[in-house]
């Protein structure tokens, strides 16, 4: 290299753009991405499976194209890490499940072939809860990952493997997946970028309940710019997602946009602002270093109001849709009830509680919840809010049961920052806004039109840059001299939850 820093340091645009110039080797890349891994994963479990042999392979083939002079992709020679929740041929995919403790995967699923013909390389499997349910990434197939920041704290979930990996700064790009907020919690916890896209931005062509958009696939990195890079790969046409427009072989959006997004002036914008959107149950906590945020913001954007759009109704209706997308996990309980983790069980019981009266009424709120959205947004641009109703807690702590002393109605209670735009379907990012007064990292959720995922990048990318140079507010880095000296999370009690009791 003709740089002192690290390569894993790298953002994937400045890795990206060196790899074409012939200033960096992909397998150097890999090889710095690997030595991370292997010097920090111990410490917090964010890597669970790999074939680094292969990686290095792939490197290789990837610095022999660019020798070559082949037109390279956006990403070329980029490793990135996987949520175990999707496919990489030859890995296993377990999705936190002891039943599929010794599935391997055939093929590549969609996403990742995508990211691969960019030039990308899958560089391991990352962490995820019992199936994606719950926000705190521990399961009994692959134990507990823990907050680079704070390796006894959670690094939220369900993405908390991709998240920590990218805090740690193991790999410039790790992909997620997002219902109540799995892609959005854990860039909050551990410092990172996370980006839920609008329905059908991101074709999701293994969705069981494919006319339910609560659950969709979306990118995770350090920035916001390299979001972008990647979300410009995740989107494309794909007729097997319902909810993905494809006219002559086109999306009404333009991947390509998404890796350049442009400029917007914050000053024309009229931003919305809510510290619970009337029902979320937010810690004061967060509360207080929302307020800090939107007092350093405020000089730099336009009209500001303290309002949002109807969200009375939100508990029950994600309650209902929720339980309805776990009712066909019911099969596993009737399998190996043992092998299941108690967030499932209670999902499935949940939906199974409910009459065909409760989830007519339950679709038909989320359209009236739709609607009254779409008329909020007409007069308002974006909405910020906390990403995240809790500051980071120890990672035994399954779901937290109180917030300020007061009960959470179920497990996924505490997830209402985030779902409150899941069920409008609207895009929303989380971009790291400085460390709360617990000296964890924070995260605010930008909210904006429902298919204006462009705008909602822009918007994203001016507040980044506008803290940048902020040592309060910037994106806060982890000490990796101190997580290195940790020791290894595995040898903690409790790593493997044992939920017989």
């Amino acid at each position: 290299m003709r740089d002192a820093s690290h390569p894993a340091d790298l953002s994937a645009h400045d890795a990206a753009r060196r790899i074409a110039r012939r200033q960096l080797s992909p397998v150097e890349l890999a090889e710095a991405c690997i030595a991370r891994i292997e010097q920090l994963n111990p410490a917090i479990n964010a890597v669970v499976a790999q074939d680094f042999d292969r990686v290095l392979d792939e490197a290789k083939r990837a610095e022999r194209q660019v020798m070559e002079g082949e037109r390279l992709g956006v990403l070329h020679g980029l490793p990135f890490g996987v949520k175990d929740m999707i496919d990489v041929t030859g890995l296993p995919t377990t999705f936190g499940s002891e039943i599929f403790r010794d599935n391997i995967a055939t093929k590549d699923d969609a996403i990742v072939a995508a990211m691969r013909r960019a030039g990308a390389i899958p560089l391991g499997k990352t962490n995820n809860p019992d199936w994606s349910a719950g926000g705190n990434t521990i399961n009994r197939v692959y134990g507990a990952t823990g907050n680079p920041h704070d390796p006894t704290k959670s690094a939220a979930g369900s993405s908390g493997g991709s998240a920590a990996l990218l805090a740690a700064r193991m790999a410039p790009l790790g992909t997620g997946s997002d219902t109540g907020g799995s892609l959005r919690n854990p860039a909050a916890f551990c410092g990172v970028v996370g980006f839920r896209p609008s329905p059908g931005v991101v074709p999701g062509d293994t969705r069981a309940l494919s006319l339910l958009h609560l659950s969709t696939s979306g990118p995770m990195a350090r920035n916001v710019a390299d979001v972008g890079l990647m979300l410009s790969v995740m989107a494309r046409p794909d007729r097997l997602d319902p909810f993905t427009t494809v006219v002559d072989r086109r999306t009404p959006w333009d991947p390509a946009a998404f890796a350049t997004p442009g400029r917007v002036n914050l000053l024309d914008q009229h931003i919305a602002i809510t510290e619970d959107f009337g029902f979320a149950p937010t810690e004061n906590i967060v509360r207080r270093a929302f307020r800090r945020v939107m007092a350093r913001l405020l000089p730099h954007l336009g009209r500001v109001e303290e309002r949002h759009p109807q969200c009375d109704d939100a508990d029950r209706i994600f309650s209902v849709l929720r339980g309805l997308a776990f009712i066909g996990h019911g099969k596993y309980l009737e399998m190996a009830p043992e092998k299941v983790g108690p967030n499932v069980t209670a999902n499935v019981a949940e939906g199974l509680s409910f009459s065909p009266q409760d989830i007519y009424d339950a679709m038909a709120a989320q359209g009236r919840y739709y609607r009254d959205w779409q008329v909020f947004f007409e007069e308002c641009d974006v909405i910020l809010c906390p990403a995240v109703t809790i500051s980071p807690r120890d990672w035994h702590e399954l779901y937290p049961a109180e917030i300020d002393g007061e009960a959470t109605k179920s497990y996924y209670h505490w997830l209402a920052m985030a779902y409150a735009s899941t069920l409008s379907g609207h895009p929303s990012i989380t971009i790291p806004v400085g460390r709360d007064e617990t000296g964890m990292p924070f995260g605010l959720q930008i909210i904006g039109r429902r298919h204006d995922d462009l705008g909602t990048l822009k918007v994203a990318a001016e507040i980044e840059a506008i803290l940048a140079d902020d040592t309060d507010f910037a994106a806060p880095s982890v000490d990796l001299d101190r997580l290195a000296a940790y020791p290894p999370i595995a040898a903690s009690p409790g790593f493997f939850p044992d939920w017989s009791v």
